[in-house]
Order: C-alpha cells, then sequence, then structure tokens
C-alpha cells in the first residue's frame, strides 16, 4: 500500500510541473548561502502536520538553502499585503515563494480584489530585487487547478508559476489531514515538487 502511495506521488511530482519547465520565464540562480522566503496562509505555516513537517521545512532540507516560513494561517491577502514588506526587511531574501489567496476564494472575497493585493506583493518584492516564484491556488469549484487571475500575474510580471500543484494535492486524499490542508506526507510532496520547479526555472 506504501509502495502505491510513493509511486503515486512520484508521478504526481513528475506530471505537475510543466509550466515552470516548458518555456517560462526563468530565475537567475541563487547564491550558495542565498534565503528563500515561503509567503502563504495555512498551507505555508503547515497546519495538518507535525513540527518540522512544513512544506518550507522540507525545501530547505531539499535545496540545501536557508528556507524561512513565513505562513499565517489563515491570512488573507489584504493582510499578506500589510505584513509582506516588515518580512522582506527582516530577512533580505533572494526569492519570494507567493502561495496566497486560498482564504479569500473560500470568503468570496472578489477575484480583481485579490488579482490587485497579489499584483502589489509582486511589485513590492520586485522593486526590492526579489525574485518571485507564484503558486496558484484553485477556484472553488470541483476539479479547478487554478484561479485564472494567476497565470494573468504570471505573464504580466514575468514570473514563474506553478499552477496545479495545490488543486492536484488537495483532490488526492492521502495527502489531506482534513478538507482544506495537507498532511506530512501531502507537504513533502509540495516541498519536493516546488524544489523540482526551482531547480527546472534555474535558481539552484
Amino acid at each position: 500500500m506504501r509502495k502505491n502511495v510513493m509511486r503515486a506521488g512520484f508521478l504526481l511530482v513528475a506530471l505537475l510541473f510543466g509550466p515552470v519547465g516548458c518555456g517560462g520565464p526563468g530565475l537567475t540562480p541563487l547564491p550558495a548561502d542565498g534565503t528563500i522566503v515561503a509567503f502563504g496562509d495555512s498551507l505555508t505555516q503547515g497546519v495538518g502536520a507535525g513540527q518540522g513537517e512544513d512544506y518550507p521545512t522540507v525545501l530547505a532540507q531539499l535545496s540545501g538553502l536557508h528556507v524561512v516560513n513565513a505562513g499565517v494561517s489563515g491570512e488573507q491577502t489584504p493582510a499578506g499585503l500589510k505584513r509582506l514588506p516588515q518580512v522582506l526587511a527582516a530577512e533580505q531574501p533572494d526569492l519570494l515563494l507567493l502561495l496566497l489567496g486560498g482564504n479569500d476564494i473560500l470568503r468570496n472575497r472578489p477575484p480583481a480584489a485579490i488579482r490587485d493585493n497579489l499584483a502589489q506583493m509582486i511589485e513590492t518584492a520586485q522593486g526590492q530585487g526579489v525574485q518571485v516564484l507564484l503558486v496558484a491556488v484553485p477556484e472553488k469549484r470541483l476539479f479547478s487547478s487554478a484561479a485564472p487571475f494567476y497565470p494573468e500575474l504570471a505573464e504580466q510580471y514575468g514570473v514563474p508559476l506553478v499552477d496545479s500543484l495545490v488543486g492536484e494535492l488537495l483532490r488526492t486524499p492521502g495527502y489531506k489531514s482534513d478538507p482544506i490542508h495537507l498532511n506530512a506526507e501531502g507537504y513533502r510532496q509540495m516541498a519536493q515538487a516546488l524544489d523540482s520547479a526551482l531547480r527546472d526555472a534555474g535558481a539552484y
């Protein structure tokens, strides 16, 4: 049974990352002592898994880089927009992994408002010379891969996009701790997938 779960996980990782690896925008290689800030909500914080099982911690192990977990459970994009400048000032990162918007979507915030907040976050990071990788969140409907404003933002700002990861993981019961959060294996799959995406984009 475990072999089947692991095989499904490896297949998932292999299938999800065309958007970054097939002609999308690349990233400038990060320095060996580079810092990545993982910025988001409960999916970044690691709700549903134990200490050290969140995706930023696993990504740090895989990449060998310093990865800061800047996830705040329940956060929506207006609060994230206010918080981001403080995080960037404190951590001075080379790369921002931006995974935010899920709580806005669940609470029916207008898509245009979510898009505008995310756009300002990308502009804030890029204005300080921080590279951005955008991770999309699905719409609130069955089998959705990504809300449409994520690819629009990726194209507008020239940032790589991982568009189907969150949706695929949340549609896989074996990777979930509850309807909207992952378990330890789900976060490990997320970290492995993002590590592959970053390598494909040229970050390291």
